[in-house]
């Protein structure tokens, strides 16, 4: 069968009867293949492409996070930045410019968050998504401690 297209109206690339899968990825040289993100989650900042699951999934292996999500928003001088939204674990402090040296001291300089918001929990659909749409919305770009 072929997809035909989204009930929104909008649609991937096409070539031919393929639709890209909206995935990136890359191979190493040995031939593996990394898938890294999705198109549509990368965060371009200063010129640089991020994916957050990047940094979400070096954040949550930290042993005071809980639950995390990472998104871009907008910048002036970078077009976008990184924000960070976390859930701490119960009896764990953290502040924010102990996520962002955890992050510095184990990615590149440009993954690291310019912003931390601390949260009681992360919004999420029915199926436990985290919806990152509602993360982008205003009410919660202004919050910066936790809440709930």
């Amino acid at each position: 069968m072929v997809f035909e297209g989204y009930t929104s109206g909008a649609d991937k690339e096409r070539l031919g009867t393929l639709v890209s899968s909206g995935d990136v990825g890359r191979f190493t040289e040995d031939g593996l293949l990394f898938v890294e993100g999705r198109d549509d989650d990368m965060i371009v900042s200063g010129g640089e492409n991020v994916f957050p699951a990047e940094v979400e999934d070096l954040l949550t292996g930290h042993p005071g996070v809980a639950d995390v999500a990472v998104i871009g928003v907008p910048d002036e001088e970078f077009g976008q930045r990184l924000k960070a939204f976390v859930v701490t674990r119960d009896g764990e402090r953290l502040d924010e410019e102990g996520v962002k040296q955890y992050v510095k001291q184990n990615l590149a300089r440009f993954k690291v968050p310019r912003e931390v918001v601390f949260m009681s929990e992360l919004p999420r659909n029915a199926t436990g998504k985290v919806l990152k749409r509602v993360l982008r919305e205003p009410y919660w770009q202004g919050q910066t401690r936790q809440i709930g």
